[in-house]
């Protein structure tokens, strides 16, 4: 069992039955009564965020969540397919339940498929991703030093901002957290 003080970001507890990972947390102390501990939720399976305080005494159970080694495969009238590189079997996800990252994945990307109670109900990318920009405007020469930017098409097909002088066919690092371009990728 897990004390409010044990209730920092990324940890994965449950409540009412339901698994949570906690998103943020901050911890207070109103003039002489017991600690507490604000937290920022999200449910794992619903994909709902919830506040809620603990208080001082409380115990929280831990979620019986964990992480398997998976590889994107393909996309599905809205479902997304994974396969364990230990098992081979392949799952599909929702490309609700991925939320925002659906944009960053290509085929064959590998990822941490979040596991609870030995189902597949979420991924977590990695931090960032290598991906290839298939359709940009030309920069123009003299520009670089103005520090602005154009919008870039990847291959994932997403849409961002990167500098002037990236071109169509480059590979870029792209933050998976941030949606922002980080540098230009070798080969």
């Amino acid at each position: 069992m897990y004390t409010i003080t044990d209730l920092k970001p990324g940890r994965a507890i449950t409540l009412d039955g339901e698994p949570f990972i906690v998103l943020a947390s901050q911890f207070g102390r109103k003039s002489q009564s017991q600690a507490n501990m604000q937290c920022k939720l999200k449910n794992l399976k619903t994909g709902a965020i919830v506040a809620r305080n603990f208080q001082g005494s409380e115990k929280i159970a831990p979620a019986d969540v964990g992480y398997r080694h998976v590889q994107y495969l393909y996309k599905n009238q809205g479902n997304l397919s994974f396969m364990d590189l230990e098992s081979y079997d392949q799952f599909d996800l929702p490309e609700e339940m991925i939320g925002e990252g659906v944009k960053f994945l290509v085929d064959g990307l590998e990822v941490d498929a979040l596991m609870y109670e030995e189902k597949p109900i979420g991924i977590k990318l990695p931090v960032t991703v290598i991906l290839q920009v298939v359709e940009t405007s030309p920069g123009v020469r003299g520009d670089t030093a103005t520090g602005g930017g154009k919008p870039a098409t990847l291959n994932s097909g997403a849409v961002i901002n990167v500098p002037l002088f990236v071109n169509e066919g480059d590979k870029i690092k792209v933050n998976t957290e941030s949606g922002l371009y980080v540098e230009r990728a070798n080969g």
